[in-house]
This record gives structure tokens, sequence and C-alpha cells, in this order.
């Protein structure tokens, strides 16, 4: 399903140079689209899902931006420097830094292996962190460089057969405050931690479920994590904060 937005007359990123990873299925997909409507060129990162991520560089070119994939194995640091580089080539440089993809992972405990420690580790919190060392230069050259980091509400409330997944997403959070204070003051970082939020495709169940726990009685849309994308990156005073989007479920 595809999500659409409106083209506002004030653009709030106009001329502004963004790379998503993990834009071709998803929220991923959601946040590169709506980066383009508030006026970035966008960078549209996938690691297996490339025919996908074409069809996102097709409806951002229909906006009137820019937009081209970029393949990388976010887990093979060497790729993510590579990629970080030919993104500068392509668009001139770059402002934000969105590191949205991510695993999800269930892993109980007494079946819990490395190989699926390391995978929760190395894909939610080791790729995000080498993403932004290897970006760093180009935002902090941007003069308006922006970071946000995906953390969910598991890092925050730590989830039974989910320790793995749980741990790494707390994690991001930590790697958020300390990168905030790493980068600043040219760079800002942020994240966001969704929950209650469901997707086409999702089990009814899952709706059901978030919508009993949310006090705001539905879920969340991917648009409610674009908005607050949108949010952090034009935020100029916000930076360290993990802004939390889940209706309410974390009370």
């Amino acid at each position: 399903m595809w999500y659409f937005y409106a083209m506002s007359d004030a653009k709030k990123l106009q001329g502004r140079a963004a790379l998503v990873t993990g834009a071709g299925k998803r929220l991923g997909r959601a946040i590169a689209m709506r980066l383009a409507a508030e006026g970035a060129d966008v960078a549209v990162h996938y690691g297996k899902s490339r025919e996908e991520a074409l069809e996102v560089v097709g409806e951002i070119e229909k906006m009137g931006r820019r937009a081209a994939t970029f393949g990388a194995d976010l887990l093979d640091v060497e790729q993510i420097r590579k990629m970080v580089g030919q993104v500068a080539g392509k668009l001139g440089g770059l402002d934000i830094l969105v590191n949205s993809a991510a695993n999800f992972v269930e892993t109980k405990f007494s079946e819990t292996t490395e190989a699926s420690w390391d995978s929760s580790l190395d894909t939610n919190l080791k790729a995000p962190f080498f993403c932004t060392q290897a970006a760093a230069p180009l935002l902090e050259k941007s003069g308006k460089g922006v970071v946000i980091n995906f953390a969910d509400i598991g890092g925050l409330l730590g989830w039974k057969e989910f320790l793995p997944h749980s741990v790494s997403k707390a994690g991001v959070i930590m790697m958020t405050r300390i990168l905030a204070k790493e980068l600043a003051p040219r760079v800002r970082v942020n994240a966001i931690a969704p929950g209650t939020i469901t997707m086409p495709g999702d089990p009814e169940e899952w709706e059901a479920d978030f919508i009993r726990r949310a006090p705001l009685l539905r879920t969340g849309r991917p648009e409610d994590i674009a908005d607050a994308v949108v949010y952090l990156a034009t935020a100029e005073f916000v930076t360290g904060q993990v802004l939390v989007v889940d209706g309410g479920r974390t009370l």
C-alpha cells in the first residue's frame, strides 16, 4: 500500500538532502515519502528490497524531488562507508540521516542463540552507530545536520521473549543521548520510540491487542511516525531526546 502526502505550499525541508535506511518497505518507506513531500531530496537505502526501493524513488521523482537507491549490507561497515560516500556524491551532501532499518526477532530466553543475539544487536544498534559515524562529517558540514534513530517501546518496557531486541533498542536510546553530546552543537541527534503502530497487512489480532493497550483507543499509523520525523528534523532546540509515539501505551 502506498502512502501519499499533500504537498504543502511552505515545504519545511526544502533543499535538504536525507538518507533513510530501510526505505523500501514499511515505516522507512513512509518516512522517505514524507521527507520528499516536505521538500527534501532522498537517498533510499535498501538491503534486499531493491524493487520496492526503486518504486519509492519513482514516486519521489513524481513530486519533483531528486532520489536514488543505494544498496548496502548495514552489517558491513565498509559497505556503510561506501554508501554514505555515494550518497554525498549523488545529492551533493547530507543534512538528515534517518536510521530506520531494523529487525524484530522473537527469541525465547532458553532458545536464544549467539546468532539470534547478534542479529538483533548488530542490525538495531551496531548498524545505526556506524551509519552515524560515517555520515557525521557531512552532517557537520551541513550546519543543520540531524540524526534520527529508531528505538521502540521495547527499549523502555522490556519484553519477555524479545530480550535481545529490547536490549538493542535500549542501547539505541543511550547511544542517542551520548551522540547528542558527541556531535553537538552542529548536529542534533534524537530518537523515536514507536509503539502501538500497525501497517497494512499486519494481522488483525495485533490491531485489536494494540487498541486494548492504548489509552487513545486506536493504533498508530505510518503518517504518525512520519510526522514525528519531520518534527525532529526541524526542531532546532531539541537534541538527545526520545520521542515516544505510542498512543499512551507506555503509561
